[in-house]
């Protein structure tokens, strides 16, 4: 049993991840490991002012609303995290020195400093734990059901990082199996106004990625990691017009990899 001393999270604190249409009948599996910037109360803020943690380092910027209205938009389920990636990182290996960052984007995360391991273990077991295993629970579901899963984990980029702008409006990132993420390469390339990126602003590597190599190429799903830059779904305009669009392109998609019984 846990001692209270040691749960990061209080009832006052919100849930560490929240499930969009539980029971959408879509194959669209979506997840947004860095959808929410809430902080602890515990943390106060990790000692930051609001304005940081409203910058990209705090959150992939935008990517909540997308995701929320691109459910809607095919009936799919969505798992979206609460808390900010400074709290700890969603998308990290525990291991992996981005996990729990002292230095971000040249911000210094002063909660972040000196942890012990029962600080991290705290982090571990009140946010990702519990994110990562609802989406096991519900890819567990959907294979009892014999349900088929195409996982796109949504995120979203700065436009510009180390003093470069970056050309991309939309990236699709990958690693071991390039199948779905060069399908949707080519539909976005396809809409004639795009510059895509393929493995670019990142790429997906088990040193630096945990949601598609845990989530979807251990089971060997069809898989996206999606990125979209920030400043095109910064307003509700604009994650309305990608939701739309992403909506028909992944829907044109579908077909080529579900197979139905």
């Amino acid at each position: 049993m846990v001692a209270p001393g040691d749960l990061l999270l209080s009832p006052a604190d919100p849930a560490p991840f929240t499930v969009l249409r539980p029971d959408g009948r879509s194959p669209f599996l979506l997840i947004a490991d860095h959808a929410g910037q809430a902080v602890p109360a515990s943390l106060a803020q990790l000692g930051l002012p609001q304005a940081e943690l409203d910058r990209h380092i705090g959150w992939d910027i935008g990517i909540a609303g997308t995701t929320a209205r691109l459910a809607e938009r095919l009936d799919a389920c969505a798992i979206a995290q609460t808390y900010s990636r400074l709290v700890i990182d969603c998308n990290r290996p525990l291991d992996a020195p981005g996990s729990i960052v002292i230095v971000s984007d040249g911000t210094r995360i002063p909660g972040n400093a000196g942890l012990d391991e029962r600080e991290r273990r705290r982090r571990i077991d009140g946010i990702f734990a519990p994110y990562h295993s609802r989406i096991e629970a519900e890819l567990d579901r959907r294979a009892r059901e014999g349900r088929p899963t195409i996982l796109v984990a949504m995120h979203s980029f700065t436009p510009s990082m180390n003093g470069h702008d970056r050309p991309w409006q939309a990236g699709v990132l990958y690693q071991r199996d390039p199948r779905f993420a060069h399908a949707l390469r080519d539909a976005l390339q396809d809409e004639g106004d795009l510059v895509v990126g393929d493995n670019e602003p990142y790429s997906v590597s088990d040193q630096t990625d945990y949601a598609i190599p845990v989530h979807a190429e251990r089971r060997g799903l069809p898989h996206v990691e999606l990125e979209i830059r920030q400043d095109l779904i910064a307003d509700a305009r604009g994650q309305d017009a990608w939701a739309d669009r992403l909506a028909r392109l992944l829907a044109g998609l579908q077909a080529r990899f579900v197979t139905t019984p």
